[in-house]
């Protein structure tokens, strides 16, 4: 969980500063916003 809402974050701020290839790109964001998405469903499902 924590692992993936960190990657989320980390992708994100990552394709701002645009170190990614490709420079800042919309998919970098998706996929950021993709990781937050699963992280935030795991936040739910722990039990």
């Amino acid at each position: 969980m924590f692992g993936f809402l960190a990657a989320g974050v980390l992708v994100i701020i990552v394709n701002y500063l645009t170190i990614l290839p490709g420079g800042a790109s919309n998919w970098y964001l998706f996929a950021g916003l993709i990781f937050l998405a699963v992280g935030f469903w795991l936040a739910t499902r722990y039990q």
